[in-house]
């Protein structure tokens, strides 16, 4: 089967990505391979044009912009986002359980998961861990991704619910605890994960001060459907923007163009953390940025009303066993391209003039594209766009590829959308 090289990057990013905290790390790789330095949110910048620079925030977000070699006294601006985070299983503190002679995690659900999707899988774990330092306003950070499917939730036998098939309502604190290995006289009921863990990090168990470890599908993906025109696989809400923006933002730069990239945490529950796109964060990055290359603040202000962003998030592709929950005229296929994501009520931001100049570069670089608008009888999600455009007051397109099965622990995608999303970041930052 031939697999486009747009699909090989993305499923490569998917089986790094684990966690937000993996996401980052990987995108981290890419731009040092691509010649981008490393900059902290906390040191003084000394920005020099033609150059490109990427910021980690918290671990879990992160920034990277590439500054034009020619700029004038009215620098333009613009702007990619997408999120690091998706819905899963997070672990608790002290979550190790005893059951019968089963050892067991106690979990909570982050975000809005499909929680039936998550049963009979195999399971891992991956995240970031703070471990006692020299000080203790300084503990070390390690990373960890256990790899190994270690865990399983089961689902519990027809024969024992035979109402299975007639739907079934999963409690977050019942049904959803994930089995890790069977009570043996040998095993520390008390601190099971937490011996494994400190394993996995290198370090002492009673060093560990407290952990974000989360519960992640271990499936790779795989190319399906009879001409290989289909993706399956975790985590493609939202890791196919997360790719596009890289491929965006490492294409080139403007002349007299400032470009940037933007991946958030915490989407999925609203975005409203230090390290979301609700947070002032955004705001202070492109403030430092502008004084660092000598502009003043209405320099500054003014190139951000001018701006444009392109906020990247999957979208519904029409179910082909459920068409009727679609809209009646504004049908979106796999395979169609870049969606452009419409919504009256501005939970998508929707602002014609601005989807006119999206649609300009996709027709004059023939890039697939259709319109996106949900039922009109249905509420239907939010994303980055809609936050972003009016914390920051720019010019905002919610865009992204269409796809199935959005929020289950596996997602289906046409392989062809990632090549249009691509193509499409890459010539905003160019154009």
């Amino acid at each position: 089967m031939n697999i486009s090289e747009d699909t090989k990057q993305l499923i490569s990013l998917l089986d790094a990505g684990v966690s937000p905290f993996h996401c980052v790390l990987e995108a981290e790789r890419v731009l040092s391979a691509a010649g981008f330095s490393r900059l902290a949110l906390t040191d003084r910048w000394e920005l020099q044009p033609g150059r490109a620079y990427f910021l980690p925030l918290f671990d879990s977000t992160l920034a990277a912009f590439t500054v034009g070699e020619a700029l004038t006294d009215r620098p333009s601006l613009r702007l990619e986002a997408a999120h690091t985070d998706w819905p899963c299983l997070r672990l608790k503190p002290s979550p190790e359980l005893a059951s019968e002679r089963y050892a067991k995690l106690n979990v909570e659900v982050y975000g809005s998961p499909i929680l039936s999707t998550w049963l009979d899988r195999p399971l891992s774990m991956a995240g970031r861990l703070s471990t006692a330092g020299a000080h203790p306003m300084q503990p070390e950070t390690r990373f960890v991704d256990f790899r190994e499917p270690l865990l399983t939730i089961p689902n519990l036998a027809i024969h024992m619910n035979r109402e299975a098939n007639d739907g079934m309502k999963l409690n977050p604190q019942v049904d959803m605890l994930p089995l890790m290995a069977a009570v043996t006289d040998a095993l520390d009921r008390d601190h099971f994960f937490l011996n494994r863990l400190a394993e996995e990090a290198g370090c002492a168990p009673e060093d560990i001060l407290d952990y974000e470890i989360s519960v992640y599908n271990a499936d790779p993906g795989a190319v399906c459907g009879l001409n290989g025109e289909f993706l399956s696989a975790p985590r493609l809400d939202n890791l196919t923007s997360v790719l596009a923006c890289l491929r965006g933002i490492t294409s080139g730069t403007r002349e007299n163009g400032i470009n940037m990239i933007l991946l958030y945490d915490n989407e999925e529950i609203g975005s409203r953390t230090k390290q979301g796109a609700f947070s002032a964060v955004t705001e202070r990055i492109l403030e430092k940025l502008f004084l660092a290359l000598g502009y003043d603040r209405e320099t500054y202000l003014n190139a951000v009303m001018d701006g444009f962003l392109l906020s990247m998030d999957v979208a519904h592709a029409i179910h082909p066993n459920h068409p009727e929950k679609c809209d009646i005229k504004n049908k979106i296929c796999m395979g169609d391209g870049v969606v452009l994501k419409m919504c009256s009520r501005q939970s998508y931001a929707t602002d014609s003039s601005c989807i006119g100049v999206i649609e300009g570069i996709c027709r004059s670089r023939e890039i697939p594209y259709r319109k996106f608008s949900n039922r009109s009888d249905m509420r239907g999600g939010s994303t980055l766009g809609a936050i972003s455009s009016a914390e920051l007051s720019v010019k905002t397109v919610d865009i992204g590829v269409p796809i199935l099965a959005m929020h289950s622990a596996r997602e289906l995608m046409a392989c062809a959308d990632q090549t249009a999303l691509n193509r499409l970041a890459s010539e905003f930052f160019l154009i």
